[in-house]
């Protein structure tokens, strides 16, 4: 499991570096709209609403638009955003598993197609790929002044099945199936995660040379760009060679 943490401490910390703060910002007001479009407005009733929150403090994001981002679930013009998957190739056969939430899914499947088609890639059938990831719950908390020792026999109570402590950061790792008593536990706890979320985590990853993993990059980059785009997860090992070349 180290691999796949480490994987997802990397993609976290080159989002936090490479995204612009508007960007992430637009994807976690998605995320709180189709939240309450979902479960409600009361997000002591709707745990998914809870979380997509806790993710916008995490992320600095002012009261005042997380309360926009609410009462903009409650309006009509919600009911229009769908939550929906694409899958695909990248250059040199790298996976590509992209989710997105959208108004207008021809729009979003025109896109997303075109960018595999222009870098090298080609967009496949739904469910041809999602056998290569497993659904995990990822939660990143600050260290703060908890015990190392302490805080990793709480999470393991929880269902942690791995936990990292990097640079003054918890990333723990849990089943799909634990992600909401993980939840619970750190409430219990009051402590308040950086990020919490499903992530798609591939069981194995493939390793390219740096030119040629520049180009799945590239790819990855582009489509992360796109405003319905919510996630992206790949299977390319981002080797340290690589990471010193970006």
């Amino acid at each position: 499991m180290s691999g796949h943490n480490k994987w997802s401490t990397i993609k976290r910390k080159k989002g936090a570096l490479d995204a612009k703060r508007s960007k992430i910002f637009s994807k976690i007001i998605k995320d709180i709209t189709i939240s309450v479009k979902d479960g409600g407005p009361d997000p002591e009733h709707n745990p998914r609403l809870r979380l997509a929150i806790a993710n916008a403090k995490g992320s600095s994001m002012p009261k005042e638009t997380i309360l926009r981002a609410i009462n903009k679930g409650v309006e009509k013009d919600s009911a229009a955003l769908l939550e929906t998957t694409y899958e695909g190739k990248g250059p040199h056969g790298i996976a590509v598993f992209v989710e997105a939430t959208t108004d207008n899914i021809q729009r979003t499947v025109s896109n997303i197609r075109a960018y595999f088609n222009k870098h090298g890639g080609e967009m496949g059938k739904n469910g041809s790929l999602n056998y290569l990831f497993d659904r995990k719950g990822i939660f990143v908390v600050p260290q703060g002044t908890l015990n190392p020792d302490d805080f990793e026999m709480e999470v393991i109570e929880a269902g942690a099945e791995d936990i990292i402590l990097e640079e003054g950061l918890f990333t723990i790792t849990t089943a799909m199936e634990d992600f909401g008593n993980m939840m619970k536990k750190l409430e219990q706890l009051a402590i308040e995660p950086e990020s919490a979320s499903l992530q798609r985590i591939p069981k194995t990853t493939e390793t390219l040379d740096v030119d040629a993993a520049k180009k799945v990059l590239k790819l990855i980059d582009v489509i992360e760009d796109d405003d319905d785009v919510q996630n992206v997860f790949h299977n390319l090992t981002l080797t340290d060679e690589l990471m010193e070349k970006l």
